[in-house]
């Protein structure tokens, strides 16, 4: 599109908006060619720059997107932009800056679910899970229906090994996303630590209804069916997991190994008949 029929107000109105559709869209390539148009007439205007350093993070530029998204968070003054720019800045390792970011971000009223979301994540991931705990809380009360809230701070008490209230997270998240697989793994994972095997089992074999080929998962359904007796299907987890490729095959022989009532082989040509050609011996 020629920029020069861009000199009303209207008409940049209009490529604008085509530009955030096209990014809600998961057209990150459209919503960037639209963006620039707006920025060769008005490089200062806001929106499109955060549109414009929105498409470069969603194509993994996350490093261009820097001074797009600085310029659209000053003109801006936002949380939905003080947000996009944090999570560019964590992307490229810049966590400190992004933790500022965000800070800011929460402050702005009306709240935004995103900024106290992404904060918690990113606490999380700096293992300041007492600082995580508290904002992703407050998330949940701001937007309680949003389930990566609750299943995000699931996972930061199932670190803590505190599984009552990471079940309770799950749950949450469950009820408002019932096949969420981050939350049916969470709730796996907190019945596993405590024991609690035939609930783990069921919740492993939900998840992997979605995600058949996650070696990790039929790892722990493995595990989880040795410690509740039932040794052929545990084994048979084992299998599965080994016939996934030369890491996996490594990853399952060494964990069946040390499971309590896992297999042990004296000769490697043995171990291998019974992952990956299952005899039974």
């Amino acid at each position: 599109m020629d920029s020069k029929i861009l000199g009303g107000r209207g008409d940049r109105d209009d490529i604008l908006h085509r530009a955030m559709f096209a990014l809600n869209g998961q057209r990150p390539r459209e919503a960037l060619r639209c963006a620039e148009e707006i920025l060769k007439v008005d490089p200062r205007h806001g929106q499109a720059l955060r549109v414009f350093g929105s498409a470069l993070l969603m194509l993994d530029r996350a490093a261009d997107a820097i001074a797009p998204l600085e310029k659209a968070a000053r003109q801006l003054r936002t949380a939905e932009a003080d947000t996009v720019l944090a999570i560019a800045l964590r992307k490229i390792g810049r966590n400190e800056d992004a933790v500022s970011k965000l800070k800011r971000a929460i402050k702005r009223r009306p709240p935004y679910a995103a900024a106290f979301h992404e904060l918690g994540y990113l606490l999380f991931s700096l293992q300041r899970d007492n600082e995580a705990i508290e904002m992703l809380r407050q998330g949940v009360q701001i937007a309680p229906m949003m389930p990566e809230m609750s299943i995000q701070l699931g996972y930061v008490f199932l670190r803590q090994r505190n599984c009552a209230e990471a079940k309770g997270a799950f749950a949450r998240g469950l009820e408002i996303s019932p096949n969420s697989a981050d939350a049916l793994s969470g709730m796996a994972g907190a019945h596993q630590q405590i024991g609690e095997n035939e609930q783990a089992a069921d919740y492993l074999r939900r998840y992997l209804r979605q995600r058949p080929h996650n070696v990790s998962a039929w790892i722990s359904l493995g595990h989880c069916l040795l410690e509740l007796g039932q040794l052929e299907a545990g084994y048979d987890c084992f299998r599965t997991a080994a016939q996934a490729g030369p890491t996996s095959y490594g990853r399952a022989l060494s964990s069946l190994a040390s499971a309590a009532r896992g297999r042990l082989w004296l000769r490697p040509s043995h171990a291998d008949l019974f992952l990956r050609r299952g005899k039974r011996n």
